[in-house]
């Protein structure tokens, strides 16, 4: 057999605890089939002693949203109003300006639609959680909502966006690539679009052609919003009252791209203080549903009886308790052992909660960037009680729960390496410590963004690990996560990112 490609020259961090490490890597047809082979190549590349890894897998994550915040007006810099309204008089426009990264935390003051009024009509500045948005006062006219400071949350900004949308699918193709080329500099192979074709997220209802229009860097699984169920005549034995048309469910695809979970949001985000919780955060109220609690429960439950993999948003631990209840059910009515649901975020998790996640297998698809981003602000709206409940690692780990890390880019840094600091630290940006107690080791916290995250996406037998048989996606780095100071891991550069056997993202030159 000659091979493909023949890597030497590196330290193989395999992740396989079968086989932990290894001297080089022969490739076959896009497939890992040797390690430590003395096989001939037509073809063999010297790392130079870098440091390698399987691929990061990113479970939760938003391309088309991170492409359009990289080419619209971002106001993420800005620290007063006067700067944001500098930049939006600065952009060019057409029937609507939209704009990304606003953060009322950071400003001087919260911007307001009569700042916008005086940039003009039909102004959208979305926050950077995702879950809100202030807008110009003819957008809330358009709303038919009564004169307010113009600051819309969850289901309102969802109204909004209807006017807005659709997006033509060629600019959400473009918007796709941008996202996935931020995730291959960062050794991403795979990305899993967290919400297509409606909810929060949506662009369009036809927005899978975008994945569809010409063939992306990375792999990509897609989540499609539980909003798409629509009710079939199904014989009655199959017990299916909802599902997509022709019956499309969880697994369809490639190795390249693929139908993944099916995405419910239940409640919203810290950020804007909407994720729904039991006891109210320190500055007031208790978060909000995105819907009627009966609706996303019939949501839920037909789509675990029409095969999904469920992926259920829920930050706040009351909506956790939601989320927990509802697949509690569903399981009852459908037993299906293997269905691998998720809580993505599962951010605020009380500790009666722990043992009820282990017991219904739910894989927590979490966001440490969260905390290094926002981990000041977090915990004082938590109090000193539930700030080490936040985005947990240790107590997860130590109930045999699988945990896949994710960035849920834009909204807070995507680059793995950044996750993957935060848990060994959990230390905010600041130094502030949120949750030490949660800390995890450096193989455990890599583990969440390969094999972790590759279990949660269902491609662990192709995907997580550099073993035989799976698929040649590596990612390359100049030093090793487990052997550097922690301070340095976020540091470490990205050499190159391999996937399929190709050098698809090769700033150090392998592959010349």
């Amino acid at each position: 057999m000659i091979l493909d490609l023949k890597l030497t020259g590196g330290r193989f961090v395999t992740l396989d605890p079968d086989r932990p490490s290894a001297s080089s890597v022969g490739v076959w047809g896009g497939r890992i089939v040797a390690l430590d082979t003395d096989l001939p190549a037509r073809r063999v590349v010297d790392l130079g002693g870098a440091t390698v890894l399987p691929g990061f897998i990113d479970a939760h994550t938003h391309l088309a949203w991170a492409g359009r915040a990289s080419r619209v007006p971002d106001v993420s810099r800005c620290r007063t109003v006067a700067e944001v309204l500098e930049v939006l008089r600065a952009a060019p426009r057409g029937t609507w300006l939209e704009a990304a990264g606003y953060d009322h935390r950071v400003l001087d003051r919260p911007l307001t639609a009569r700042d916008l009024d005086s940039v003009g009509s039909r102004v959208y500045v979305q926050d950077v959680s995702g879950h809100a948005c202030v807008v110009s006062s003819d957008v809330l006219g358009l709303l038919g909502v009564p004169s307010s400071d113009g600051f819309l949350a969850e289901s309102a900004q969802t109204a909004v966006r209807a006017l807005i949308l659709p997006y033509p699918v060629a600019d959400i193709a473009s918007d796709v690539r941008l996202g996935a080329e931020q995730c291959l500099r960062e050794g991403v192979v795979l990305a899993a679009e967290a919400g297509v074709g409606a909810g929060l997220i949506g662009s369009s209802p036809i927005e899978v052609a975008a994945y569809q229009r010409e063939p992306l860097p990375i792999r990509v699984q897609l989540m499609v919003s539980a909003m798409e169920l629509r009710e079939v005549g199904a014989h009655p034995a199959d017990g299916v009252r909802r599902a997509l048309p022709l019956g499309i469910r969880t697994g369809l695809g490639s190795d390249w791209l693929s139908i993944g979970a099916l995405k419910l949001w239940t409640d919203g985000g810290m950020i804007a203080r909407t994720a729904a919780l039991t006891q109210p955060y320190t500055v007031g109220g208790v978060g909000q549903w995105q819907d009627d609690p009966a609706v996303m429960r019939a949501a839920l439950l037909d789509g675990h009886a029409a095969g999904w993999q469920l992926a259920v948003h829920a930050i706040g631990d009351r909506a956790i308790d939601f989320a927990l209840d509802v697949v509690e059910e569903a399981q009852r009515l459908v037993p299906r052992p293997g269905a691998r649901h998720r809580i993505e975020h599962c951010g605020l998790v009380r500790p009666d909660q722990l043992d009820r996640i282990a017991s219904l297998g739910l894989i927590p698809v979490v966001q440490p960037a969260f905390l290094w981003a926002y981990g000041d602000d977090y915990a004082e709206i938590m109090g000193p009680e539930r700030a080490p409940w936040l985005y947990r690692g240790r107590s997860f780990l130590e109930r045999g729960i699988v945990v896949a890390g994710s960035s849920d880019r834009p909204v807070a840094d995507g680059n793995p390496l950044r996750g993957i600091r935060f848990m060994v630290e959990r230390r905010s940006r600041t130094g502030l410590a949120v949750g030490s107690g949660e800390a995890v080791s450096v193989t455990e916290a890599l583990a969440a963004y390969t094999r972790g995250a590759a279990h949660a996406c269902g491609v662990e037998g192709v995907l997580g690990s550099i073993t035989p048989g799976k698929l040649a996606d590596f990612a390359v780095l100049d030093g090793d996560p487990r052997e550097v100071s922690v301070e340095r891991i976020s540091e470490i550069a990205v050499l190159a990112t391999v996937v399929g056997g190709e050098f698809r993202h090769d700033p150090a030159g392998f592959a010349d």
